[in-house]
C-alpha cells in the first residue's frame, strides 16, 4: 500500500508541530519551509488537519499553528484512515468496471491487507513518532534557503 503525498505531508507537518512548544506557534509557511514542501501543499494539508481537530490555526498577531491534544494522542491508524479516505486499493468499479468484480477474491484480500496495514498503525501516536532519535532531528530542521 502506498500513501498519497498529501497524507505523507500531513504526517510530517503534524510531527514538526509535535516537537515545538506551544509558544513557538509557527506559520504554515515556516512549517512548509522546514519540511521542504511548497507552501500551497502545506496550506491544503493544514486545512485538512484543522478540520480533523489535529491542528489549531490562530490568525493575526501572535497566531500560528499548534498541534492539539487530540493530534498528539490520536491513533496514527485513525489519522491515516481519515486522510486517505474510504475506498478500495483497486478500482473495481472504475469505468469500465472490472469484468471479474462479481466473483473476484482479490478485492476482499486487498481490503483485508489494507485493514491490517491500518491496524498496525492503530497503537502508534504522533507523540510516539517524535521520540528520539526523530524529535531532535525535527527540532534541528531549519527553513530552506530562498
Amino acid at each position: 500500500m502506498r500513501l498519497t503525498k498529501a497524507t505523507d505531508l500531513a504526517l510530517r507537518v503534524a510531527m514538526r508541530l509535535a516537537v515545538l512548544d506551544a509558544e513557538s506557534a509557527p506559520t504554515t509557511r515556516e512549517v512548509a519551509d522546514a519540511v521542504a514542501v511548497p507552501y500551497s501543499h502545506a496550506a491544503k494539508v493544514v486545512t485538512r488537519l484543522c478540520h480533523l481537530g489535529v491542528v489549531e490555526a490562530r490568525r493575526g498577531r501572535g497566531g500560528g499553528l499548534a498541534l492539539t491534544s487530540t493530534g498528539r494522542t490520536a491513533s496514527l491508524g485513525w489519522l491515516v484512515r481519515e486522510l486517505e479516505g474510504a475506498g478500495d486499493v483497486v478500482g473495481c468499479e472504475d469505468a469500465p468496471p472490472c469484468p471479474l468484480r462479481t466473483a473476484c477474491r482479490l478485492r476482499n484480500a486487498l481490503r483485508q491487507a489494507q485493514e491490517s496495514f491500518y491496524a498496525t498503525l492503530d497503537p502508534i501516536t504522533i507523540a510516539d513518532l517524535v521520540s528520539a532519535p526523530t524529535g531532535p532531528v525535527l527540532l534541528g530542521l531549519s527553513p530552506r534557503p530562498t
